[in-house]
């Protein structure tokens, strides 16, 4: 079955780049049908989604963080990157990397990772 682990730094200060990895196993990202995401969740807060990229390379972000944002891939390593750039502390959540797949929804999803922006 498909398994996902986020990794990355735990903190990042303000004004820097925040970059994520998730390592799929069990199914290639290029695989049909296969839409790589990122979602986030603030503390206190609901889950916010950030983007996509898909199994053909397509990326889309949401619109309100699309101008920080840029999810790339690395087929050879079976993995796909978030970069948020310009961070400011109400990027401080639990980052999570999960498929999108038409009827299924987003299954599975990795344990997720903490950052927290602070100087």
């Amino acid at each position: 079955q498909v398994q996902l682990q986020e990794s990355g730094p735990g903190h990042v200060k303000p004004s820097q780049t925040l970059s994520l990895t998730c390592t799929v196993s069990g199914a290639s990202i290029t695989t049909n049908d296969y839409y790589w995401s990122w979602i986030r969740q603030p503390p206190g807060k609901g889950l916010e989604w950030i983007g996509y990229i898909s199994y053909t390379g397509v990326t889309y972000y949401s619109p309100s963080l699309r101008s920080r944002t840029s999810i790339s891939r690395d087929t050879s390593k079976n993995q796909f990157t978030l970069q948020l750039s310009s961070v400011i502390p109400e990027d401080t959540a639990k980052y999570y990397c999960t498929p999108l797949r038409t009827g299924r929804g987003y299954d599975p999803w990795g344990q997720g990772t903490q950052v927290t922006v602070s100087s």
